[in-house]
């Protein structure tokens, strides 16, 4: 994270307010992550936006105490957070905290202990059964450690992996397909493969895995971003594209394959792109979205232009979660020096996001009846109920 040097409300697009009343505002969960990071600066800071509470009614999951720490040593003075019990109880004039942990919390900024890890768990673990039961509508989530946070509960490479198993279905044994996109007003980066080594990424990179990623995708851009016939372009995993079958084979034996897999779906696919020159020649700002092979390919671009506006949204999933786009900030932790943009676009991202989906969600639940044309006869209509 860099140092914040602008002013709060530079470069932030705010969802427009609505007509609904305060008891029909959205309510968004957020996660306090590692409270030995940035999160809860980044959380504080972001509240602070007066636009907050006209838009929702914030609620977060950690500790009151850790959150006075923290605004103490910012010397903040906005509005404070009312402690509830249940996200039931949340008011809508002030910013809600639920204590998740005890009220004896080892801070130590910039220090990863187990504490911690344990805490951001515990939080977690408590949103997602709240967003399940409807006691909030969309998740926001503070950056956590993927590496203090394991446990014997907690067996996941990160946030994105652990949502999908929370939705698992015990009578199909399914859980959702998630994926990973990370995004701003201008870019959508999404991934094949996420947190995966190096040495693992190719055989994952399957005609099947693209296809699938493609229709999330396509999915997710038309119902969660009201884009209609999205373009997507596709990623190269090699360099040069492949060079051919010089420089490898997959773009020809395997991503070129799924590409056209795709169209026959009536997905808008174009590619395989070669990952330095798509990025070089500005070419993203010709598509609604596009594909990256694997984490670093699709990320590091991306955060080079996106810098901290960015967000982590996490599609296909039955519920909406957003992220901010950075990690837990240990070399800035406790200094007052990160930036909340990214943490306020998220909550405006998922605001947005859920907007979309219900609209969606009801401009086709009723859709018309289809109109048949039979040789020799006026068009006439079939009711198929």
């Amino acid at each position: 994270m860099k140092e914040n040097t602008t002013p709060a409300h530079d470069d932030a697009k705010a969802p427009k307010k609505t007509s609904d009343d305060g008891m029909n505002k959205i309510k968004v969960g957020i996660t306090h992550g590692d409270f030995n990071g940035i999160g809860y600066e980044v959380i504080i800071k972001a509240l602070e936006d007066n636009r907050i509470l006209e838009l929702c009614t914030p609620v977060v999951y950690g500790s009151a105490k850790i959150a006075t720490y923290y605004r103490k040593g910012m010397e903040m003075q906005g509005t404070p957070f009312a402690q509830i019990d249940d996200a039931t109880q949340a008011r809508t004039d002030v910013y809600n905290i639920i204590n998740v942990i005890g009220q004896e919390a080892h801070i130590t900024p910039g220090e990863s202990t187990k504490e911690a890890g344990e805490a951001a768990f515990y939080a977690l673990e408590r949103a997602v059964a709240d967003l399940r039961q409807g006691k909030i509508d969309v998740l926001v989530t503070a950056p956590i450690n993927k590496h203090n946070i394991q446990s014997e509960t907690f067996i996941f490479p990160g946030h994105t992996e652990y949502l999908a198993a929370s939705c698992h279905d015990a009578d199909s044994g399914e859980a959702p397909k998630p994926l990973m996109i990370l995004c701003n007003n201008h870019l959508r980066v999404a991934l094949v493969t996420t947190h995966l080594p190096v040495s693992k990424i190719s055989e994952q990179i399957t005609v099947d895995n693209i296809v699938e990623k493609l229709e999330i995708f396509n999915r997710t851009l038309t119902q969660d971003f009201s884009v209609v016939k999205p373009r997507i372009a596709v990623l190269a995993l090699n360099p040069h594209a492949g060079e051919n079958g010089l420089l490898g084979q997959e773009e020809t034996d395997i991503i070129a394959p799924a590409i056209e897999k795709a169209r026959e779906k009536k997905i808008h696919a174009f590619g395989p792109y070669a990952a330095d020159g798509f990025f070089g020649n500005g070419l993203y700002d010709k598509f609604d979205g596009v594909l990256a092979m694997y984490h670093d390919q699709g990320l590091a671009p991306f955060k080079t232009i996106a810098m901290e506006s960015g967000v982590n949204f996490t599609a296909g999933l039955p519920f909406v979660r957003t992220s901010p786009d950075h990690g837990t900030g240990y070399d800035i932790a406790g200094k007052n020096r990160a930036s909340e943009e990214s943490m306020r676009n998220a909550i405006y991202m998922a605001i947005d996001i859920l907007r979309s989906r219900r609209n969606h969600a009801e401009m086709t639940a009723n859709p018309l009846r289809k109109l048949y044309h039979e040789k020799g006869r006026d068009n006439v209509v079939l009711d198929l109920k």
